[in-house]
C-alpha cells in the first residue's frame, strides 16, 4: 500500500511511461511531450502545449468493492485502507489531424498492452509496496459527461479518451504513540485484613 502521495505518484508515472515507450520512429516523424496537468495548467497552457499528450485527473471516487477491505498487516491493528480509483482524461494536442490520430492510436495501443503499473514503473514518492500494482483500464464516460468536462475547461474540445487507474490503496496514517488496544483483562482481587 501507499502514502498520501500515490495520487500524483500515479499520474506521473503513467507520463513518464509513455515518454519512455514512444519509440523512435513515431518520435522523428511526430515529435510530442507527454505532461500531467491540472485544470489551471490545461486552462493556462493549452494554446503552447505544441504536439502534445496530456493527462488530466478529472475524478477521484471512493472503490465501491473494496470499500471496507480489512488488512491484517498487523493481527493486533488491523487497517482499512484509503482504496481509490482515479479518472484521467487523456488528450492528444496536434496540428493534423494525420499526428493527431497516430499518436492516439500508439497510446491507445500501449496501454491496452501495457495495462498495470506495478512497483517498478511506479514513482518512489507513493511508498509502493513490493505487491502494489495499479491497473489501467479504458473508463466508460457519455458524451454527454465528455462534453461537460470539455464545458468546464477553458480549450475547446480535442480528441480524448478515458481511463482509470484502479486501485489505489492508501495508508491510513497511524502514530507512533497510538496505544495498543486492549487485548485481555488480568484482575486480581485479595481481601483486606485477611490473615494469611
Amino acid at each position: 500500500m501507499a502514502n498520501h502521495r500515490a495520487i500524483v505518484s500515479v499520474g506521473e508515472s503513467l507520463v513518464t511511461y509513455l515518454q519512455n515507450a514512444y519509440p523512435a520512429d513515431l518520435r522523428a516523424q511526430f515529435p510530442c511531450t507527454f505532461k500531467l496537468l491540472s485544470s489551471n495548467e490545461l486552462n493556462l497552457s493549452f494554446q503552447d502545449l505544441g504536439t502534445a499528450v496530456t493527462l488530466y485527473l478529472h475524478r477521484v471516487a471512493v472503490d465501491q468493492y473494496l470499500r471496507n477491505s480489512t488488512v491484517y498487516t498487523d493481527p493486533v491493528r488491523p487497517r482499512v485502507p484509503l482504496s481509490l480509483d482515479l479518472h484521467y482524461l487523456l488528450t492528444v494536442w496536434a496540428d493534423t489531424a494525420l499526428a493527431e490520430q497516430t499518436i492516439l492510436g500508439w497510446v491507445a495501443r500501449e496501454l491496452y498492452t501495457h495495462e498495470a503499473l506495478s512497483q517498478s514503473d511506479l514513482t518512489p514518492a507513493g511508498g509502493w509496496g513490493a505487491d502494489d500494482v495499479v491497473q489501467v483500464i479504458p473508463g466508460e464516460i457519455s458524451n454527454e459527461d465528455m462534453m461537460r468536462i470539455w464545458d468546464a475547461l477553458e480549450p475547446p474540445y480535442h480528441l480524448s479518451l478515458s481511463y482509470i487507474a484502479r486501485v489505489i490503496r492508501i495508508d491510513p496514517e497511524v502514530s507512533d504513540t497510538e496505544a495498543a488496544p486492549v487485548v485481555a483483562r488480568r484482575l486480581r482481587i485479595d481481601e483486606i485484613g485477611r490473615a494469611p
